[in-house]
């Protein structure tokens, strides 16, 4: 995620923070910092990590959860509104993706539990800012159990509105589930916008944006894949392309970029195997920072290279984290490539058919 940085790896995930999350702990200690002084503010402010610090639990719940089940979770990134686990894929047979989904709540659960065990009580005063360690574990111990709670509503993309779809695909197909469960997703944002906008509430109406986006854009997602199921990385691979050399000059990829419609080029070696990939983002950069005498080689990066048979989920998967895919023969020689707009276009022009 763009505007993101890793701070550690934790079981077998790389622990990353938006920066937008340190404007909200500046805004929180200044809050507190003009209505109690200095005291408020580090109070407030420990309270937010300890908040934030459960909120990784969370994420980890679901993402060790997944891996009992072959699903890796190469990052979790810490945002104002929460936490995000990036997994590989959701599992598909309901059961598991139910496990998934309720072993984040159950991490807050326990966490309620064991601080209620070390002596928190939640009254109208813990949910004023904590001014002794026993008001900080109350309040601490209340917003675990509201954790908990709030992520099992019933409404995509929250862990609840994952319950639903998969009880939902048991009885119907994926899709339709998912369809079902964003809906229901998208009328909860709404009415997270609406009391947020009344409420003067920012982050409710941050919330109810991330909702209904994330909504739409797993109904979208699960139903491309679906469409993917049947096809395979020949149906969506690029054949007619202009390839660069590894020692080309980067002025003459520039002239390349301008004469053709490409985004990306393959760099081929003299044998027709994959050198490298160079993107046109690498390409603005490069020559804004006068390298137009360098080689392409320099700068650019590789990418997976897969036979024309590979399931198109597949592809889909690899190209989470890649700018294209190179299509081989079993020489590894270079046959063509594919890129996520391209296979995009695949998807609609399947789904009109």
């Amino acid at each position: 995620m763009s505007w993101s940085f890793p701070i550690g790896r934790l079981l077998g995930s790389e622990l990353r923070v938006h920066a937008t999350f340190f404007l909200l702990l500046a805004w929180i200690a200044a809050s507190a910092w003009s209505a109690g002084g200095a005291a408020a503010a580090a109070s407030s402010t420990l309270f937010i990590l300890a908040l934030f610090a459960c909120v990784v639990a969370h994420e980890y719940g679901h993402a060790l959860m997944g891996r009992r089940f072959g699903i890796r979770t190469p990052d979790i990134t810490l945002l104002p509104i929460g936490g995000m686990a990036r997994m590989e894929r959701m599992p598909e047979k309901p059961s598991q993706e139910i496990a998934v989904a309720l072993a984040g709540p159950a991490v807050n659960l326990v966490i309620y539990a064991i601080l209620m065990g070390l002596g928190a009580t939640i009254d109208a005063d813990t949910l004023t800012d904590p001014t002794t360690t026993r008001d900080f574990m109350g309040r601490l111990a209340a917003v675990n159990l509201f954790l908990a709670l709030f992520n099992l509503i019933p409404a995509f993309p929250m862990d609840g509105g994952r319950v639903l779809r998969a009880v939902l695909a048991s009885r119907m197909n994926r899709v339709q589930a998912t369809r079902i469960a964003a809906a229901i997703g998208q009328v909860a944002a709404f009415l997270f916008g609406l009391w947020g906008l009344t409420s003067g509430n920012l982050i409710l109406i941050l919330i109810a944006v991330f909702i209904f986006l994330a909504a739409q854009g797993e109904s979208n997602a699960v139903a491309s894949r679906d469409i993917a199921r049947d096809l395979h990385l020949r149906d969506a691979v690029i054949t007619a392309y202009e390839s660069l050399a590894p020692d080309d000059p980067l002025h003459v990829a520039a002239q390349t970029l301008i004469r053709t419609t490409q985004h990306e080029f393959p760099v081929l070696d003299t044998d027709g195997r994959l050198a490298g990939f160079l993107t046109r983002q690498a390409l603005f950069k490069a020559m804004a920072e006068g390298l137009n005498t360098h080689p392409v080689a320099e700068i650019m990066v590789d990418v997976p290279q897969l036979p024309l048979a590979t399931p198109l989920q597949e592809v889909l998967d690899a190209l989470d984290n890649a700018p294209a895919i190179a299509a081989i023969d079993r020489h590894g020689v270079v046959l063509g490539y594919t890129t996520r707009e391209n296979v995009g276009e695949l998807m609609v022009l399947r789904a009109r058919a």
